[in-house]
């Protein structure tokens, strides 16, 4: 056993920080890069490198080599654009076929999965069609349509590199799955179900067992599971996840951390028990068939509810969505702090799960654990600063006195934690759990992407464009 921890706990090489950033938040979806000398201060007045205007879309941008992919849309088209690194210089700009369009929630776009790269090619998805590879010409290599999907907050999750294999994790209303790609052909390689996942976008980080196989980690709905990735298979799980999931999982040598959100009722002691349904037709089934309308709810949260509680969409709740509504109010808002097995197999839920803390919870914002700290920024902006090793808080606060929102996840480098908020202000913050403001820096743009970081410089999606800072 002790010949194998150290094979066992490595982390995949690409999680390793360098000077790409591959995927959606970098290498393995760590948010860290390794790279020094990055500016605190910036805009347009100060170590603007360039700013590249480009069509909307919530996608964040990715590093591969000399290039930057970056998806959008613009009326009824789906865009995949390469810009040169040095320059912001549009390269190509590629259409996706678009065969229908699904509704998404108003805080989501057409175009918010990010592309991942294998240094040299593209993989874009989009909710409205399925995926698309170019070449770093800009030619297409293969599309594989997927879809339609029934996320009631439409698809935001992105596909990422795993070996050989482009992985998706499609978690939605019902029939949800995890599925590999061939990299070179687009072509299936397996699928399996996730019967328990309801509409999420948690994007799945990969580790190495023992034997240095991939391993995926994917949180979802009340339950993690890790695949192998040569065929799909579950190697173990755990329970005792929210009921939405759509943060990255964080891994770093033996442990991973995750964080999951559903509502502020969620919190622990805030619970509220749901009827049995048996209970709520006999005194609400005012029609008598056997379900719940929307005007048939017994209290105001269920009325509010509703939409996300219609799995089927057919305007009325029966005893499955009934069930799964007393889950997910059952479900507790928590960030975990998992110890890996060894060679484990199997249900692990009562073994892996070394600490917890359940305040400020973020629905949205993934983590980033850095120098020892880890940094979770929930929606509303409040930072909680916790020793990643015992989840001892250091220090939890509102990053200002304003109210803002944060779609966007924090990022780190050379001894700062980027923060991008929705009103287009990017705080710079000194490493360390004192969370000690270095600046703010306002881009005057609203910001939903999260940032990317690599040889010197920040790259910022806004709405309206690119922007690259570095020190001059």
């Amino acid at each position: 056993m002790r010949d194998s921890l150290p094979v066992f706990a490595a982390v995949l090489a690409m999680s390793a920080v360098g000077a790409d950033w591959p995927r959606f938040r970098g290498p393995n979806g760590l948010g860290v890069s390794d790279t020094t000398g990055l500016p605190a201060e910036f805009g347009l007045e100060k170590n603007l490198v360039w700013k590249t205007p480009l069509p909307p879309g919530h996608s964040s941008p990715i590093l591969a080599g000399d290039r930057i992919f970056v998806t959008a849309y613009e009326g009824d088209l789906l865009l995949t654009f390469s810009l040169d690194r040095a320059t912001g210089k549009v390269l190509w700009r590629r259409e996706s076929p678009r065969d229908r369009k699904d509704p998404v929630d108003p805080r989501n776009s057409p175009a918010s999965p990010s592309p991942v790269s294998d240094g040299k090619n593209v993989f874009a998805f989009f909710g409205d069609y399925g995926m698309v590879s170019y070449g770093p010409d800009g030619n297409e290599r293969w599309r594989t349509p997927l879809g339609p999907f029934t996320n009631v907050y439409g698809i935001g999750v992105s596909p990422v590199l795993v070996d050989d294999k482009i992985v998706l994790v499609i978690d939605q209303s019902g029939g949800s799955y995890i599925a590999a790609f061939g990299q070179n052909d687009g072509k299936l390689r397996w699928k399996v179900q996730r019967p328990e996942a309801l509409s999420g976008a948690s994007t799945p980080s990969v580790m190495r067992d023992a034997n240095g196989k991939s391993l995926i980690v994917a949180p979802a709905s009340f339950r993690m599971d890790v695949y192998s990735a040569d065929t799909g298979q579950i190697v173990w799980f755990m329970h005792g996840l929210a009921s939405e999931m759509k943060s990255v999982p964080v891994i770093d040598g033996d442990t991973i951390y995750i964080n999951g959100f559903n509502t502020p009722e969620n919190d622990p002691g805030r619970q509220i028990a749901v009827p049995p349904f048996d209970e709520v037709l006999k005194k609400f089934d005012a029609n008598h068939d056997g379900k719940i309308s929307v005007d048939e709810s017994p209290d105001q949260r269920t009325k509010t509810l509703f939409k996300y509680l219609d799995l089927n969409n057919d305007g009325a709740l029966d005893q499955h969505e009934w069930t799964i509504y007393s889950a997910s109010m059952a479900a507790e808002n928590s960030l975990m702090a998992l110890s890996v097995p060894p060679g484990g197999k199997g249900d692990l839920t009562n073994s892996v799960v070394k600490w917890k803390y359940h305040k400020a919870i973020p629905q949205l914002p993934s983590l980033v654990l850095y120098r020892g700290v880890l940094y979770m920024l929930n929606d509303s902006g409040i930072l909680t600063t916790l020793n990643a090793a015992t989840g001892e808080v250091l220090k939890a606060a509102r990053l200002r006195a304003n109210s803002d929102r944060y779609f966007s996840s924090p990022v780190a480098a050379d001894g700062k934690i980027f923060i991008a908020a929705n009103s287009g202000v990017v705080y710079v913050l000194k490493a360390g759990g004192e969370q000690e403001q270095i600046a703010a820096n306002k881009l005057d743009e609203d910001i939903f992407a999260t940032p990317a970081i690599a040889d010197k410089r920040i790259y910022i999606r806004t709405v309206a464009g690119l922007y690259c800072f570095g020190e001059k």
